[in-house]
C-alpha cells in the first residue's frame, strides 16, 4: 500500500468521525446557487479531509467540492466529495459516500469510496496496477459479454431523457438486458466492481462524484468512460461503466445516436 493510498484511507476514516456526529446529530441545510443542498457536515468534512491530505503533501493540489481548488497546477491532484450524496445525508438514508481520488496529470491512479452508514460501512478502494478492494477483501467484476445476461443500473439520467434519440436507445437497450435498476450514487459502482451488476449508465455527474470509483471498476477489471466512450477528466459529467468491453462496446453503439 503506497503512502498516497495510506493517507487517502486514513483521511476517509477522520471525515467518517464528523460525518457520523452529523448524521446522528442535528445540523442546518443551505442551499447553493445550484440549488444542491451543503451542511456543515459537509463544510468540516472536507476540512478535515484537505488538513490530513495537504500535511502529508503540501506540494500536492487539491480540489473539493466545498473549497474549490488549490496549487491546480500541481503534478497530482486531489479530488474530494466529502459528502456525494447529501441530499440523502440530509433525508438520513444511508445513500451516501466520501469520495477521494487522486490523479496525476490527467490520470486517475487511486481511488477510496467509503459509505459508513450504509449497512455495517462499505469502504472500497483501489490504486493503479494494485487491484480493488472492498472491506478487505479483493473484488473483481463478473465480466459478462451478453447484453442478455447483464444487469443495468442508471443513476441520475435527466440529461439522457431529453435528448429522444438516446431515450429510445435506452429503452432498447432495458428490453434486452436481463434485469433494470437503478441503485445509485456509490452503491452501483460498488455492486459493479464486485460482480453484481455488470453496466452503469448516467448523464448528470461530476468529475467529483466518480473519480474515485472509476478507479475502483477500472482496478476490478471493468472499463469506465463517459457516455461518448472518452477518458475521464476534470469536465466529464457522464458515465458508461461495464464489466467488460464487450458489453460497453455494445452499450456505447446503442447510445452513439
Amino acid at each position: 500500500m503506497s503512502p498516497f493510498l495510506q493517507t487517502a484511507l486514513q483521511a476517509a476514516q477522520a471525515g467518517q468521525a464528523v460525518i457520523e456526529k452529523y448524521y446522528h446529530g442535528h445540523f442546518e441545510v443551505q442551499i447553493k446557487a445550484d440549488q444542491s443542498p451543503v451542511t456543515i457536515a459537509d463544510i468540516e468534512t472536507e476540512q478535515t479531509i484537505k488538513n490530513i491530505i495537504l500535511t502529508a503533501f503540501p506540494e500536492h493540489g487539491f480540489f473539493g467540492e466545498e473549497s474549490g481548488k488549490t496549487n491546480p497546477d500541481a503534478e497530482y491532484t486531489w479530488l474530494i466529495d466529502p459528502i456525494d450524496g447529501t441530499k440523502s445525508f440530509v433525508r438520513r438514508y444511508p445513500f451516501f459516500s466520501t469520495q477521494i481520488a487522486l490523479m496525476r496529470g490527467n490520470e486517475l491512479i487511486l481511488g477510496v469510496s467509503n459509505a459508513p452508514t450504509f449497512g455495517s460501512g462499505q469502504l472500497a478502494y483501489a490504486e493503479l496496477g494494485q487491484g480493488a478492494y472492498l472491506n478487505g477483501e479483493r473484488i473483481q467484476v463478473s465480466g459478462y459479454t451478453d447484453i442478455q445476461q447483464a444487469a443495468l443500473s442508471t443513476g441520475n439520467i435527466k440529461t439522457l431523457a431529453q435528448h429522444p434519440a438516446r431515450w429510445n436507445a435506452l429503452g432498447q437497450m432495458i428490453q434486452n438486458v436481463q434485469r433494470i435498476r437503478g441503485y445509485g450514487d456509490f452503491y452501483h459502482y460498488h455492486l459493479l466492481a464486485s460482480g453484481k451488476i455488470d453496466l452503469v449508465l448516467e448523464s448528470d455527474v461530476n468529475i467529483l462524484d466518480i473519480a474515485a470509483l472509476a478507479v475502483i471498476v477500472r482496478e476490478a477489471g471493468g472499463v469506465f468512460t463517459d457516455l461518448e466512450g472518452q477518458a475521464l477528466n476534470l469536465n466529464s459529467t457522464s458515465v458508461l461503466a461495464a464489466a467488460s468491453p464487450a458489453l460497453h462496446d455494445y452499450a456505447l453503439a446503442k447510445l452513439k445516436v
